[in-house]
């Protein structure tokens, strides 16, 4: 089934009214950003990343995200032995490959990751979901140098590859799943100017997921209502501190005609 207003709505309610467990390794900028939108969204966060408990804390969550945005030998630790654990437990895994091409050391890692345990979901802009696949894209730290949909083949590629949904992130986010496409447009330009907000659509696809067993159409709603609130936080406010504010609230209060009446989405 293609995913719809409708869809989303139904997700919203289940992950309101079953507050899944999403186990967080994350970096160290956008913890507090993450877990408050998880919260605002209805979810329960848990930001673990200790290589001595994140095995027996998977066996518990609901769903896992991985994002590599502050690497050090300990984080990539306790990913490999989380990743290596939710896959045994068929637990979902949403990856973020942040900054990826940026350094042989991340690539090096990304790549180790994901020869583990293929990710259900990643998530990353143009530039890092080209990087991924192999191709010669140049990433500028975490801020992407390509449009979203110079990225089309190689999240294609990827998803073959994997198995699994490959989303590209940008002025218009893309869900790939081997032929399937579908576009969102919601979203505004003000939320660049705040930290974390690429990191803050996988720590929701992570509680979409955790929800809806079709990773293709939880990718899809976790990046439609990041879009719309984002788009309504926008209405409120000029500035990108209030934003942050502004983007909770909504998160928190948004509803099902909100919803219908702002979603921008073209299944392809």
């Amino acid at each position: 089934m293609s995913p719809s207003a409708q869809s989303i709505w139904k997700d919203v309610e289940q992950i309101r009214s079953q507050a899944p467990l999403i186990q967080n390794i994350t970096n160290f900028v956008v913890m507090n950003n993450t877990a408050n939108a998880l919260l605002a969204l209805g979810a329960s966060p848990a930001m673990v990343h200790a290589p001595d408990e994140v095995e027996d804390f998977i066996a518990i969550a609901s769903a896992l995200v991985v994002n590599i945005g502050t690497l050090d030998p300990n984080f990539v630790t306790g990913m490999r032995l989380a990743m290596k654990r939710a896959k045994l437990l068929k637990k979902p895994i949403v990856f973020d490959p942040v900054g990826v091409g940026a350094t042989p050391y991340r690539n090096q890692v990304s790549r180790a990751l994901l020869d583990l345990a293929a990710p259900t979901i990643i998530r990353g802009n143009a530039s890092e979901i080209m990087a991924l696949a192999g191709l010669n894209a140049q990433t500028k730290g975490v801020d992407s140098t390509h449009g979203s949909e110079a990225a089309l083949d190689s999240a294609r590629q990827l998803s073959r590859h994997f198995g699994g949904v490959v989303v590209i992130s940008g002025a218009d986010d893309y869900v790939v799943y081997q032929d399937r496409v579908a576009v969102i447009g919601n979203g505004h330009p003000l939320m660049t100017k705040v930290t974390g907000m690429g990191c803050t659509a996988t720590a929701l696809i992570g509680a979409f997921v955790a929800v809806n067993p079709d990773a293709f159409q939880a990718a899809v709603h976790g990046m439609c209502v990041m879009g719309i609130a984002g788009e309504l936080a926008a209405r409120k406010t000029p500035s990108p501190g209030s934003l942050q504010v502004s983007f909770l609230d909504t998160l928190y209060q948004l509803t099902a005609d909100q919803i219908q009446k702002t979603v921008k989405l073209t299944n392809q």
